[in-house]
């Protein structure tokens, strides 16, 4: 038997925005994803419930991702039933186990979001084929609190990323700083060449969009939101990315607006 025709070649399509921004922008249209991120950042929320939630959430948003980007594999598993028919067999796609991953941990914000992913990935993957890496980030700031930079302090990199999907799991990208530069850290530093790479952010501001799509336009954004809360109100009733030059997430602080705040300094009660 060939197996059921539906199950082998097909197309997965999950719920996106409308934008202008490109291919590799993917910004979901999930209610139950938004209305638990609105959760997320308001102020009442603090620990535990802050870290259940952005767990939640990146299990969520790495779904989407294994299902829109990992490569497929058809098979044959037998079922329960194959005991009293030999049509008791699923023949079809099924995500490649064989495929490896990267999942890069950006301390502080990106800890949890990428154990998340390890710890799935290792569950549903052959587990020797998924990777942690840890990189350590720090802001570059003006006078003024400005954004003006971002550097690598420290990593903790196991080897070759090449063939590999490498995942950047970060919440908050906000002037995208941070991600450009320990994306391009991987890419010029990294043994080998990843056969993907995708970042994970829960917010995104059109900033962001802009810097990644320019520095990194091979890299594949997933994100759950896209917060432009600084624009005018009649580029807010425009489609996303229809006026860039117009379009802002962040305020004087590059915070993100509407946002959510510190994101690090919530999941790990510090401060600073």
């Amino acid at each position: 038997m060939s197996g059921d025709s539906q199950y082998r070649d097909f197309q997965s399509q999950p719920s996106e925005i409308e934008h202008d921004y490109g291919e590799q922008i993917h910004i979901q249209q999930d209610p139950l994803a938004l209305t638990r991120l609105a959760r997320l950042c308001s102020p009442e929320i603090g620990q535990p419930e802050f870290n259940r939630l952005l767990r939640s959430l990146y299990r969520t948003l790495l779904q989407t991702v294994i299902n829109g980007a990992f490569p497929r594999t058809t098979a044959e598993i037998p079922s329960r039933m194959q005991e009293s028919t030999d049509r008791g067999v699923y023949r079809g796609d099924i995500i490649d186990p064989e495929t490896s991953v990267v999942t890069v941990d950006v301390a502080r914000a990106g800890m949890i979001p990428s154990q998340v992913c390890f710890d799935t990935l290792t569950a549903l993957l052959t587990s020797d084929r998924v990777r942690q890496d840890h990189v350590i980030m720090s802001r570059q700031t003006d006078d003024d609190g400005g954004v003006v930079g971002a550097d690598v302090n420290g990593a903790k990199i196991g080897d070759s990323i090449d063939d590999r999907i490498v995942l950047f799991p970060d919440p908050m990208g906000a002037t995208g700083s941070s991600l450009s530069t320990v994306v391009s850290y991987y890419k010029e530093r990294v043994e080998g060449e990843a056969a993907q790479i995708v970042t994970l952010n829960a917010i995104v501001t059109p900033e962001f969009i802009e810097r990644m799509t320019s520095v990194h336009p091979d890299v594949s954004v997933y994100t759950l939101r896209l917060d432009r809360g600084m624009s005018p109100n009649e580029v807010l009733e425009m489609r996303p990315g229809q006026a860039p030059e117009r379009e802002s997430g962040l305020d004087d602080n590059d915070y993100i607006v509407p946002g959510g705040g510190g994101f690090g300094e919530i999941i790990n009660h510090a401060w600073v």
